[in-house]
């Protein structure tokens, strides 16, 4: 029987049955396509300068962590770092590689936790992880968002060496 590689023990058929398990119930899939369009509108609208469809997606007591170790806004004050960007042009874009969603156990989730491989002009390959909420209108909104740079572990030393000066 086959095997997903670093699943040796798993058989692929319990693998794709599980996925597919996973995502029967119409909520389940109803929420999955939820949160993936939600997260792809929200870097549409940033891409397009849309300033209220971009935080319009995120929850009022929403956390954004930047890239840079002094940034942690909360949505109040990432609206204000991020005003400046959004004035009817490309605010920023990062476009999506990839992307995991996972929600919370149960047929009709609230909670879901995601992770996607992001492109950018300037910054490369960046990861975006965070934490979407259903809210009582039943809209899915960003919670918590955190953007990183992905560093290849062999290139590890150079950027110690440049930021730090290890």
């Amino acid at each position: 029987m086959a095997t997903l590689g670093g699943c040796a023990s798993t058989p692929v058929a319990s693998q794709t049955t599980g996925v597919a398990s996973y995502l029967q119930s119409e909520e389940k899939l109803s929420a999955y396509s939820d949160v993936w369009m939600m997260l792809s509108m929200w870097h549409i609208a940033a891409a397009h300068g849309d300033y209220d469809n971009y935080f319009s997606r995120m929850t009022d007591d929403a956390v954004f962590l930047g890239t840079d170790p002094e940034e942690r806004w909360t949505r109040p004050e990432f609206e204000a770092f991020a005003r400046p960007y959004f004035d009817g042009k490309e605010a920023w874009t990062y476009t999506m590689v990839d992307r995991n969603v996972i929600l919370e156990p149960g047929e009709d989730p609230a909670v879901a936790w995601f992770d996607e491989s992001l492109d950018n002009k300037k910054y490369g390959r960046c990861r975006g992880t965070g934490v979407a909420l259903r809210g009582d209108d039943g809209k899915w909104r960003i919670a918590h968002y955190s953007l990183t740079f992905l560093i290849p572990n062999e290139k590890t030393p150079e950027v110690m060496q440049a930021v730090y000066g290890q």
